[in-house]
């Protein structure tokens, strides 16, 4: 029992970690606030061409939903990187990963914008536009509101997702928080700052994903 605490739960080990696991703790922040309010809202832009009135654009767009929530994110994030140089465009590990989980996140966001979106019934654009509005009016202030709360409990837990996902941005090299944490754990020979990875994750997404039942009972209700 001894060996595994010192092992996995030094508390010594975890202090010295402590500084650069916070640093990346801050690049998978820094590397959230880029992802996620672009999937959201390449999400809403996947969503809007999918219900377009042009067969061949909304054929495009079931193709490239497909592909990219088909494709593993981090094969994507591989080809991206290591296969790009090929084509005479290099990436840095940063823009690297924002483009491959752009590419995945807005997938999955466009299937959810959808789904809330053909959630709403026909006769709430019919009110809307029977108002004055336009068409443009009647998504933006009638229909789109409706849909993110039928929707939102998905969007939450995408969301979640999405944060874990950036843990596979340290097979490019980027210092995020799993990287760190697996750095700090070469040189001290010790697990324990994986586990101060894993409990600082649980400690941000556990609340996140409780909002997220609430909410799946609330809606239901």
């Amino acid at each position: 029992m001894d060996a595994l605490l010192q092992q996995f739960f030094n508390l010594d080990v975890m202090a010295q970690a402590w500084p650069l696991v916070l640093k990346g703790l801050g690049m998978t922040a820094l590397l959230c606030l880029a992802v996620i309010p672009l999937g959201l809202g390449g999400g809403l832009l996947v969503a809007l061409a999918s219900l377009s009135g042009s067969r061949a654009l909304r054929w495009s767009v079931r193709v490239f939903a497909d592909l990219f929530r088909a494709l593993p994110p981090l094969v994507l994030l591989i080809l991206i990187y290591s296969g790009l140089p090929f084509a005479g465009i290099r990436l840095s590990p940063f823009a690297a990963v924002c483009l491959a989980f752009l590419l995945n996140a807005s997938s999955f966001y466009g299937e959810i914008y959808r789904a809330g979106i053909e959630s709403v019934g026909r006769g709430q654009w019919e009110a809307a536009r029977s108002t004055g509005l336009t068409a443009g009016q009647a998504f933006g202030y009638v229909i789109l509101p409706q849909a993110v709360r039928n929707v939102l409990p998905d969007l939450v837990s995408n969301t979640v997702e999405v944060v874990k996902l950036t843990s596979l941005a340290s097979v490019v090299s980027f210092t995020e928080l799993l990287y760190a944490a697996d750095m700090a754990r070469s040189v001290t020979y010790n697990a324990s700052p994986i586990v101060l990875a894993a409990l600082i994750y649980l400690a941000i997404l556990w609340p996140v994903v409780r909002l997220t039942s609430r909410l799946e009972h609330r809606i239901a209700a």
